[in-house]
């Protein structure tokens, strides 16, 4: 197929040129990006538990927000996972990310509905930044090999609960899931073996 090299190239050409500034700029983008969030959560439950509205700046976060591991946002997670608002993003999480474990058992990660594009993102970019770098555009006319969790999600709780990649499956732009292999209902399966 033609056109997908040709589109692949201008579009990789375009989001290079957009996104130039902030490559040329990480402090200046990272100081605009703590802003919005911290304005953004200000008034969540951890925001207000940590005084996000008189912080303006790093400086004032380190001193507000003392560092802890999961264990120490626990309360906060089951607070959401029960279906509470507003607890550490405004509004409810679109889906928690169950992690396997491996250092403590399972943990929940709430995914908001403004992040989950950025998953998305960070795969496309990269793609992309590659087509503009090296020209290279054969990859694009063939199968896309996505090996990932289980897209099977968890309705137990208010707010979907599954593996990251699975829940990332469910977002797949239509124009690349024919492209995928193994196909959706083969990576739902449990059991490998």
């Amino acid at each position: 197929m033609i056109l997908k090299p040709f589109f692949g190239k201008l579009y990789a050409r375009w989001l290079t040129q957009k996104n130039r500034w902030w490559i040329n700029n990480p402090i200046k983008s990272q100081e605009k990006v703590f802003r919005s969030l911290i304005s953004s959560a200000n008034e969540t439950a951890f925001g207000k538990d940590h005084g996000f509205k008189h912080i303006r700046s790093y400086e004032d976060f380190k001193l507000r927000v003392p560092i802890r591991d999961y264990e120490g946002l626990k309360p906060y997670i089951e607070c959401a996972l029960e279906g509470d608002e507003n607890v550490l993003w405004p509004g409810r999480p679109l889906y928690f990310c169950k992690t396997s474990g491996t250092t403590s058992g399972s943990k929940y990660i709430p995914i908001s509905k403004e992040s989950m594009p950025y998953h998305l993102k960070g795969a496309k970019d990269a793609i992309l930044s590659y087509i503009e770098e090296t020209g290279n555009t054969n990859f694009l006319g063939g199968k896309n090999i996505f090996i990932q969790g289980s897209p099977k999600l968890d309705f137990s709780k208010k707010s979907p609960i599954g593996r990251l990649s699975g829940i990332v499956a469910h977002h797949i732009p239509w124009y690349l899931q024919n492209d995928n292999t193994p196909s959706f209902n083969t990576n739902c399966i449990e059991d490998w073996e």
